[in-house]
C-alpha cells in the first residue's frame, strides 16, 4: 500500500518494466523503522501510540536516519530478551561452554545458588551440580545421558533436522525439549519444558503428531483442483483441528505489501476477521523477513515479562535471536494482541515459488502469506506438534503453489483469446470495435471504465473521464511522459497530474498504451474503498471504534484512509497482457518494410546451413548405430503405434527378431493385457507431446522357456519429429526391471522368508529398507549399504525421517523432507507409493538419484507393522541409453546453433571492412590511409577468429583461449567506430564520442581481438535499435588507474555506450543474459560476447531508463611495461 513505499512510488512509469519488489521492500523498512521510534517515544506501554493517524502520516515519509533504521533491526533481531515459557543458553560451538544465557535459566534448570549442591546420583553416590554462569560445559548441566545426545546433536551438519532432543536436567531431574539451531557465534539451544504426561515426549507420540499432518495433508491433496479459496478454506479448520486455537486465519500479502484474511475458522462467539484488509505496516518487513527464517513462532502469553539474556562481555554485539523458539515479541506487537482480544499466538509463513525477477532470493521463494492462529488465554503446543505444523504448512505451499500455477494459466489463455479476437477485430473492422463490441478491452484487465482515443475521436466505455479530461490527460502524458511507451499508476494524484482532484473518486488509478504518437489505449480504475468489504464492519457502528489504538478496526481503517485516493494496484500479469496487446497493435499499423529484408537474411542462412547437412547426416548415421547396439532396450513407434525401431537388447529380452517386431501394433501385439491401458496413454501423451517418465510396462515373452511370464521394463518416452517440427512418431528408451520386479512381488507379498531376501547379497536384490510404525529404521540391506555408504549399525533404530535422511543422507531442501515424510506414513496407513522420484547424497557427497517404493508391511494377523521402501536406480545400460537419445538432439542444435551464430556474428565486421575500403577509394595514400588499412586488417582478422570459433562449448564451459598482446587502446575504438559507420549514415544517426585523449595513446596487454568484437557486437546492437532519424549513440569512456600488488599498473575502463528511446526489445536482452536459451541470432551474438567477456574477467550490464538505455562495460587490463614505468 502507500503506507509501504516513498512518495510517488505507486506510479509504474514504463509498461515493460517489472514491478521491483525489492525496492518496494526496502522503501517499507524505512517506514516500518519511523513508526517504531514513535512507537518507543509514546511511552513504556504505547497506550498514548495513535496508530491510524501514524500510518496515515508516515505513508508518505522520505527517510529516516540510518542509525535510526539500524536500531530498529537491532531492536528486531537482536533485542536480548526471550519469552518466560522456556529458557536459552547459547554455547560456544569449539569447546561447549556457554557464552550467554536467560535469566530464568537457573531456575527452570533447579539450580540454587549454592555451589555445593548436590543431586543424588544413579549408584547410590551423589554428583556436583556445576552452577550455570559464562564459561561453565554446558554438557554438564545435563544427566549424562542427556550431555551425550547434546554432543551428538551439536555435530550434525544440519543441526535443525535432530529437533527436539529430549534431554533432562541434572538439578531437578525434570524433562525439556532442547531445540537447536546455529548462528554467527555458536549454537543456541531454546529449552521448552515437557509434561511428563504429554505424549510427545515419546518417539511414538512425536510421530503421532506426525501423522495428524500427514492427515492434514492427504485432506488437502485431495481436493478437486481450481479452487484456492477452498484450499485455504480448507487449511485453517484443518489447523484449528490439530492445535486447537479459537481462532485460525490465512492471511494474504498482496504485490502492494498490504494483507488481506482471506480465510478464517474461529469461535462463532468471536469477532469476525474475515475479508479484514490492513496496511503493510502491521507486518513489517523485518518481521516478514524473519518468518522465512524460522516459519513457526509462537506467542504463549502477550501480557507475561520477557526475560532478559545475560552474555559475555567479550562478545561484540547483542545475540542474534532470529532462530530462536522464544524470541520476545516487540512491544508494538504484544499491545496490538492485547488489544484485540488475543492473548496467545500461532504464526506459520506460507512458502511459495518466487517469480523470476525473485530468483536471485534464497532458492527463489517467496513469502506468499501467513497461518495465523489466535486465542483468547495463554497456550502453549509442544514443540513436536509445531514441528508437524510446519510440515502441513510445507505441503499447503506446495499445494498452493500448483493452484497458482494453474490460475496463471488459465488467466494467461483468456487473455491470449480476448487479445487475438481484439486484434482480429482492428485488422478486419474499424479499431473502434474493441470498444463497441464484445469482448471489448474492458474484458483484457479489471477496471471499471476503459477507452480509445483513435485519430483525434474519443470512444469511451464504463466509468471515464469526459473528452475534455481525457485530451487534458493525453496533454499532460505528452508533456511528462513523451517518451516512455506508457504508464500506470494507482493514484493520479500521486502521479503528478494536476487534474485529479476533479475526477473524484470515480477515476483515480489509470493504465495507458500509447499505440501511435497520436492513437492510445486507457484503463481506468475507481478508488480502492468501493472494492473492499469487511463482514465486521456491521457488527459495530463507527463511532464505537477507538481508531487511536492498534486493532484490526483502526488498521482497517487506517488501510481505508491511505487508498481512499487510490485505486487497486495493477499486478504484473495486468500490465504483461497490456503490454503484449500494445505491442500486437503497433506491429499491426507498422507497414511490411522488414519482410523483405528478413526474407534476405533467411536466404543467406539457409545457404550456409546447407555447408552443414553432410556432418548432420554423419552425425546422424553414428547415432543410428549406437542405438542399434546399445545395451538397454529401445524401440520406437509411427503415429498409428506400430513398430518402426527394435534393438538389439529388445530382442534379447523379448524373443522377437527385429524383422518380426516391424509393424506390429505395440499395444495390442506386444504387451499384456495389464498393460494395454497404461501404453495407450503413454502413446496418446507423447503424440501430443508429452513426454512421460519411468513408466512400467509389461511385455509378452516371445521364449519358449515357460518360466518366463514376462518382462518388465520402465520406459522413458521422446517425441520423433521431422524437419518440420511436426511429431512423426516415438522413441522408447527402457530399462530391464524383470528381476527386481519378481523379488518386490514376493516381498510385498511375504512369500516365503523375506529376512532371507533382505539380507541376500545378490545384485539382483534391489535396496531395500523398513520402517517401524514409528518410522524408525528396522532393515537396511546390503544394497543399501553399497549404496549409501552408511552400514546398518549407523542407520538401524534411528527415525528415517531427519535422522538418516536428512541428517546423514542429505536432502535436498525442507520440501524434500516434507515428501518423503508423506510418502512414509502413507505407505504405513496403507496407501502405497511407486516410483517416486527420490534424490540424496550419500556419504561421500555423491548424488544419489533413485525411483522410491514404499509399500505397507503388515503381520500374519494382518496388522499393520511398518513398511518396506524399494529404490530403483538407473543402471548403466539405461544412463548410456539415455545419454545416446539426448547425443542426436543435442549434436544437432549445436551444429544449428553455431551456423547462426557465425551468420550474425559475421556481419559486423564486414561492414567495418566496406566502409574502410569506401575510404580508400577516395583517398590517396597517406597516414591516414595506412591507418585505414590498419583498422581493415584489425576487422579482417575479427571475422577469422569468430571463424574459428566452431566449438561454441569452449565459450560456454569457459575454456576459450585468450590471445594476449600489447596493442593501443585507440586502434580498438576506431576498428569497432568503423563497423557502425554504414549503419550509422543509413539511418542518418549522430555518432558522439566522450573519449579522454589519453585513451587513444593508451598501450595495454590483452586480447585486442576478442575486446574489438565484444564491443562492436555492443555498440551494433546500440545503432540498431536507435530511433531515427535524427537519433544517436554515444561512445562514453572512463578510465581509472590503480596499482596492485608487486607494483603492477592496471587500468579499470568503463564503457557506455548509449543511445535514446526503448533500446533493445525485452526478448533480445532475455536472450543475452539467459544461457539455456536463445531465440534470435543478435540474442545469440549478445549471449556468447557476454560470456566471452566474463572469460577476461569483465562484466556487463543492460541499463533502461526513462529516456534513454545504455551498455555498461567494465574491463580490467593491464598496462604495459613501458607505460607503467612513465607513469612513475
Amino acid at each position: 500500500m502507500g503506507s509501504g513505499s516513498g512518495e510517488g512510488s505507486p506510479t509504474q512509469m514504463q509498461l515493460n518494466n517489472p514491478s521491483d519488489s525489492m525496492s518496494r521492500a526496502i522503501a517499507q523498512y524505512t517506514i516500518d523503522a519511523r513508526l517504531h521510534a514513535v512507537f518507543e517515544q509514546s511511552g513504556e506501554s504505547g497506550k498514548s501510540f495513535d496508530y491510524s493517524q501514524s500510518v496515515k502520516t508516515h505513508a508518505s515519509a522520505q527517510s529516516v536516519p540510518e542509525q535510526q533504521i539500524t536500531a530498529y533491526l537491532s531492536k528486531i533481531q537482536r533485542g536480548g530478551l526471550i519469552q518466560p515459557f522456556g529458557c536459552m543458553i547459547a554455547i560456544d560451538e569449539s569447546n561447549y561452554r556457554v557464552i550467554a544465557y536467560s535469566e530464568n535459566a537457573k531456575d527452570m534448570l533447579g539450580f540454587t545458588f549454592n555451589p555445593h549442591h548436590t543431586v543424588p546420583c544413579i549408584d547410590g553416590g551423589v554428583n556436583k551440580v556445576e552452577i550455570l554462569t559464562i564459561g561453565v560445559d554446558v554438557r554438564t548441566l545435563f544427566m549424562p545421558s542427556s550431555g551425550l545426545l547434546l554432543e551428538k546433536a551439536f555435530s550434525a551438519r544440519e543441526i535443525t533436522l535432530l529437533n527436539p532432543v529430549w534431554i533432562h536436567s541434572k538439578a531437578s531431574g525434570k524433562p525439556l525439549y532442547a531445540i537447536l539451531h546455529r548462528i554467527d557465534v555458536g549454537i543456541v539451544i531454546d529449552l521448552e519444558p515437557a509434561r511428563t504426561e504429554d505424549p510427545a515426549l515419546s518417539i511414538a507420540g512425536a510421530v503421532q503428531s506426525q501423522k495428524l499432518a500427514v492427515r492434514a495433508i492427504s485432506h488437502l491433496q485431495s481436493l478437486p483442483g481450481g479452487d484456492v479459496k477452498l484450499l485455504c478454506d480448507t487449511v485453517v479448520e484443518s489447523v484449528r483441528q490439530l492445535t486447537g486455537y479459537d481462532r485460525v486465519m490465512v492471511y494474504k500479502f498482496h504485490e502492494d505489501e498490504h494483507g488481506e484474511v482471506v480465510a478464517e475458522s474461529k469461535r462463532p462467539d468471536l469477532e469476525p476477521y474475515m475479508g479484514l484488509h490492513y496496511p503493510s505496516t502491521d507486518i513489517p518487513q523485518a518481521s516478514r523477513f524473519l518468518f522465512k527464517q524460522n516459519r513457526v513462532r509462537m506467542i504463549v502469553d502477550c501480557h507475561a515479562k520477557p526475560v532478559c539474556v545475560v552474555q559475555d562481555e567479550r562478545l561484540q554485539q547483542p545475540l542474534c535471536l532470529v532462530g530462536s523458539t522464544l524470541r520476545a515479541p516487540h512491544g508494538c506487537h504484544s499491545q496490538y494482541m492485547a488489544n484485540m482480544g488475543s492473548i496467545a499466538s500461532l504464526v506459520m509463513a506460507v512458502i511459495i515459488n518466487g517469480s523470476d525477477e525473485e530468483s536471485s532470493g534464497r532458492n527463489a521463494m517467496r513469502l506468499w502469506g501467513l497461518v495465523v492462529c489466535h486465542h483468547t488465554s495463554p497456550r502453549s503446543i509442544p514443540f513436536p506438534l509445531r514441528y508437524a505444523c510446519e510440515f502441513l504448512m510445507q505441503a499447503f505451499g506446495l499445494q498452493l503453489n500448483m493452484e497458482l500455477q494453474l490460475s496463471a494459466q488459465v488467466l494467461e489463455k483468456r487473455v491470449l483469446r480476448t487479445q487475438t479476437l481484439l486484434c482480429d477485430m482492428i485488422l478486419r473492422d474499424s479499431p473502434t470495435g474493441i470498444v463497441t463490441q464484445s469482448p471489448s478491452i474492458m474484458d483484457l484487465v479489471k477496471c471499471d471504465g476503459a477507452a480509445l482515443l483513435f485519430r483525434g475521436k474519443y470512444y469511451p466505455l464504463g466509468v471515464t473521464p469526459s473528452e475534455p479530461q481525457l485530451k487534458d490527460i493525453v496533454q499532460w502524458l505528452l508533456t511528462h511522459h513523451g517518451d516512455s511507451t506508457g504508464l500506470s499508476t494507482d493514484s493520479l494524484a500521486d502521479a503528478g497530474y494536476p487534474g485529479a482532484l476533479a475526477l473524484a473518486d470515480a477515476v483515480c488509478g489509470m493504465a495507458v498504451a500509447y499505440i501511435t504518437q497520436c492513437d492510445f489505449l486507457f484503463w481506468f480504475r475507481s478508488h480502492t474503498a468501493k472494492e473492499i468489504k469487511w463482514g465486521g464492519a456491521k457488527h459495530h457502528p463507527e463511532d464505537k471504534d477507538d481508531v487511536q489504538r492498534m486493532h484490526p478496526r483502526s488498521s482497517f481503517k487506517a488501510f481505508l484512509e491511505v487508498v481512499k485516493s487510490r485505486s487497486m494496484p495493477w499486478d504484473n500479469a495486468e500490465m504483461d497482457a497490456i503490454h503484449s496487446l500494445q505491442l500486437i497493435l503497433r506491429d499491426s499499423f507498422k507497414d511490411d518494410e522488414a519482410t523483405n529484408s528478413k526474407a534476405i537474411v533467411h536466404t543467406q542462412q539457409g545457404d550456409i546451413e546447407m555447408q552443414g547437412i553432410d556432418e548432420l547426416s554423419s552425425v546422424a548415421r553414428e547415432m543410428v548405430r549406437l542405438i542399434e547396439t546399445a545395451t538397454a532396450p529401445i524401440f520406437a513407434v509411427d503415429v498409428d503405434g506400430c513398430i518402426n525401431g527394435w534393438n538389439a537388447k529388445a530382442s534379447e529380452l523379448t524373443g522377437l527378431s527385429v524383422e518380426e517386431a516391424m509393424g506390429k501394433s505395440l499395444v495390442h501385439d506386444l504387451v499384456c493385457d495389464e498393460s494395454k491401458n497404461v501404453v495407450q496413454e503413454l502413446l496418446l501423451h507423447a503424440l501430443r507431446g508429452e513426454e512421460d517418465k519411468n513408466v512400467e510396462i509389461k511385455f509378452k515373452a516371445f521364449v519358449p522357456d515357460q518360466h518366463k511370464k514376462g518382462v518388465y521394463v520402465v520406459v522413458n518416452a521422446c517425441c520423433s519429429k521431422d524437419y518440420t517440427n511436426k511429431i512423426v512418431g516415438v522413441c522408447f528408451v527402457g530399462h530391464d526391471v524383470t528381476g527386481q520386479k519378481i523379488v518386490m512381488d514376493k516381498f510385498v507379498n511375504i512369500q516365503g522368508d523375506y529376512k532371507a531376501i533382505v539380507h541376500n547379497p545378490n545384485p539382483l536384490i534391489p535396496p531395500i529398507f523398513a520402517a517401524d510404525e514409528n518410522t524408525c529404521c528396522t532393515e537396511w540391506n546390503t544394497a543399501m549399504v553399497n549404496l549409501t555408504g552408511w552400514s546398518k549399525e549407523d542407520v538401524v533404530g534411528k527415525m528415517l525421517v531427519g535422522e538418516i535422511f536428512g541428517v546423514l543422507c542429505r536432502l535436498k531442501g525442507q520440501e524434500a523432507l516434507t515428501k518423503f515424510m508423506i510418502i512414509l506414513h502413507n505407505a504405513i496407513g496403507g496407501q502405497d507409493s511407486e516410483k517416486f522420484p527420490f534424490s540424496f547424497y550419500d556419504r561421500g557427497g555423491k548424488f544419489v538419484q533413485a525411483l522410491l517404493t514404499a509399500n505397507r508391511r503388515a503381520n500374519i494377523d494382518g496388522h499393520v507393522t511398518g513398511a518396506f521402501c524399494f529404490l530403483q536406480i538407473a543402471s548403466p545400460d539405461l544412463q548410456q541409453a539415455i545419454q545416446i537419445q539426448r547425443q542426436q538432439e543435442k549434436v544437432c542444435f549445436e551444429r544449428m546453433k553455431e551456423l547462426a551464430y557465425l551468420c550474425q556474428e559475421i556481419k559486423n565486421p564486414l561492414n567495418g571492412i566496406r566502409f574502410t575500403n569506401s575510404i580508400l577509394e577516395a583517398t590517396n595514400l597517406g597516414e591516414d590511409q595506412k591507418q585505414f588499412i590498419e583498422t581493415s586488417n584489425a576487422c579482417e582478422k575479427q571475422i577469422k577468429r569468430i571463424l574459428g570459433d566452431i566449438h561454441l562449448e569452449s565459450v560456454d564451459e569457459g575454456s576459450l583461449e585468450l590471445v594476449k598482446t600489447e596493442f593501443m587502446l585507440g586502434n580498438v575504438i576506431n576498428v569497432i567506430v568503423s563497423q557502425v559507420m554504414i549503419p550509422l549514415r543509413e539511418k542518418g544517426l549522430q555518432l558522439i564520442r566522450d573519449i579522454p585523449e589519453e585513451i587513444k595513446t593508451l598501450a595495454v596487454y590483452g586480447d585486442q581481438i576478442r575486446i574489438q568484437q565484444i564491443l562492436a557486437e555492443f555498440l551494433v546492437n546500440m545503432v540498431r535499435y536507435a530511433p531515427s532519424p535524427d537519433g544517436w549513440v554515444e561512445i562514453h569512456v572512463l578510465p581509472r588507474l590503480k596499482q596492485i600488488a608487486g607494483g603492477i599498473n592496471v587500468v579499470y575502463i568503463e564503457f557506455r555506450l548509449v543511445s535514446p528511446g526503448e533500446g533493445l526489445p525485452p526478448e533480445l536482452v532475455q536472450d543475452m543474459f539467459h544461457n539455456s536459451r536463445w531465440v534470435t541470432q543478435e540474442g545469440l551474438g549478445l549471449s556468447m560476447c557476454r560470456k566471452i567477456l566474463k572469460l577476461m574477467n569483465g562484466e556487463v550490464q543492460y541499463i533502461r531508463e526513462s529516456e534513454r538505455s545504455y551498455f555498461f562495460v567494465i574491463l580490467e587490463l593491464h598496462m604495459c611495461p613501458r607505460d607503467s614505468k612513465s607513469g612513475d
